[in-house]
């Protein structure tokens, strides 16, 4: 549809950027923190990635500066579950909870709305030698690590995200390191731990909107569009079954409290239908998120699949079969172009999955990831041309205003990410922030931070509320 007239971004738009706390923060076991799955799972010999990261946990008044700087409406980031609860449940960590009442109140000194994440991806170790989310005793460690959340930051907080990607730790938890190992069988028992994360899911958000008066609670999966590969009725019927297994069966429990019949039917054919215990729906249904949340990087495109081998996809540094026999296979999508690291470019895509999110659900959206990650180079006189990444982003928020205009309720933009972090598959060498942190893989060098082309651009995006682009 083209628009003689294209609306204006609303004016208490939330023009941010996101981070996460592993990624970012440092100070792994550091102040009573624990460790979490990712810290076992990722620290390599001789790496100071995830060791250190950005080290924003000693920086973040510097970075606040910054985002403030820029002109940020708000910043999305997460709480490491471990900073709170070192081993997931048990006695408060009273350094934690100080470090993010700091981190929260010097935000709201710059007039930046915090945004945030319950979890993203760092299950506590503690409770993985204990099941992890196999086991349901971990639904009442996150109930009661929300209720920490929503006593000692809810008076100031007031957007929360459940869980991050949830959909992506399902489905491709080996290439992002949150898959146990040891698991039998383990896609029948990721469908087990699904079940888990949404009955957890939905307890935090009965229990955030009655503790948190003013508090507004959604899910925060990675969405986006799938195309069929061509007008083939069996390639539109693949790319209905992967959009029912990769996003409405996460989306349709958390908004409206039950299964996904497709995803259902496809659980059903493969044995991996978890156990509805007594009063599990219910709880489901009593979630009522006030809005979604949710990460878009691209599209994906499908066929139809037999019992016949399966493509592969690039994540960057390795290459994965994705797909299902019977159920769909991925395909290249030829109208699209890539990164240097094979992920397709799709901004069309962006307006598309926003306006299937809003005409499906009804609910207000917020973009919490959408970025370019590349190779920056510092050059001389501390600059660094990120133009491909202004590229990126101004193609997406073009669309974004697309979609306004078509009448979805888009109601904050907030890419990956504010500061370079370290990426989950390319360590810090593949960069996404506004500003550059100066180390690489194995030299820390001295953290400095320096603004990017792409922070001078944001900043006149942002003071033009998106009119200057």
């Amino acid at each position: 549809m083209q628009h003689a007239r294209l609306k204006e971004f609303p004016k208490d738009f939330l023009w941010g950027a996101s981070t996460s706390a592993y990624q970012v923060e440092g100070a792994w076991n550091t102040d009573g923190k624990g460790p979490s799955v990712i810290d076992m799972s990722n620290i390599v010999e001789g790496t100071t990635d995830f060791k250190v990261t950005s080290d924003h946990y000693h920086h973040y008044k510097e970075d606040i500066a910054l985002l403030a700087e820029m002109g940020f409406k708000a910043y999305r980031f997460s709480i490491a579950w471990t900073r709170i609860f070192a081993k997931g449940t048990g006695e408060v960590n009273e350094k934690g909870i100080q470090f993010y009442n700091n981190l929260i109140n010097e935000l709201i000194k710059h007039n930046i709305e915090p945004i945030v994440t319950m979890y993203h991806f760092d299950l506590p170790y503690a409770l993985q030698e204990r099941g992890g989310w196999s086991n349901r005793e971990t639904i009442d460690a996150f109930e009661n690590y929300a209720k920490a959340l929503f006593i000692n930051f809810g008076d100031r907080v007031k957007y929360w995200l459940t869980i991050n990607e949830q959909n992506m730790m399902i489905l491709h938890g080996s290439v992002i390191g949150t898959l146990d190992k040891s698991l039998k069988n383990p896609e029948k028992e990721l469908y087990k731990q699904n079940h888990h994360m949404m009955l957890a899911q939905a307890k935090a958000m009965k229990l955030c909107h009655a503790i948190c008066p003013n508090g507004k609670i959604g899910p925060a999966p990675n969405i986006s569009s799938v195309y069929p590969a061509s007008s083939k009725p069996e390639d539109i019927l693949a790319a209905m079954n992967y959009s029912s297994i990769r996003n409405w069966l996460y989306l349709d429990m958390a908004v409206y409290g039950r299964y996904n019949s497709i995803a259902w039917s496809y659980m059903e054919e493969k044995g991996y239908t978890p156990t509805i215990e007594k009063g599990d729906m219910e709880v489901l249904k009593n979630a009522n998120p006030d809005f979604i949340a949710f990460n878009y990087y691209n599209t994906a495109t499908v066929a139809h699949s037999e019992n016949d081998d399966l493509n592969t996809v690039s994540t960057g540094d390795q290459q994965i079969s994705d797909g299902k026999p019977g159920v769909y296979k991925s395909s290249s999508n030829p109208y699209l172009q890539k990164t240097e690291f094979g992920w397709e470019i799709d901004p069309v895509g962006f307006r598309n999955t926003l306006r299937e999110l809003n005409d499906r659900y009804n609910l207000p959206l917020l973009l919490t990831e959408n970025g370019l990650g590349a190779f920056d180079k510092l050059e001389e006189g501390d600059v660094i041309n990120d133009d491909y990444r202004i590229d990126y982003l101004r193609k997406h928020i073009e669309q974004a205003k697309l979609a306004i205009t078509d009448g979805v309720r888009l109601i904050g933009y907030c890419p990956w990410s504010a500061i370079d972090l370290v990426s989950t598959h390319q360590g810090c060498s593949k960069r996404y922030g506004f500003v550059y942190v100066n180390r690489d893989e194995f030299d820390l060098k001295d953290l400095r931070r320096i603004r990017k082309n792409s922070f001078y651009w944001y900043k006149q995006v942002i003071s033009s509320n998106g009119e200057k682009l």
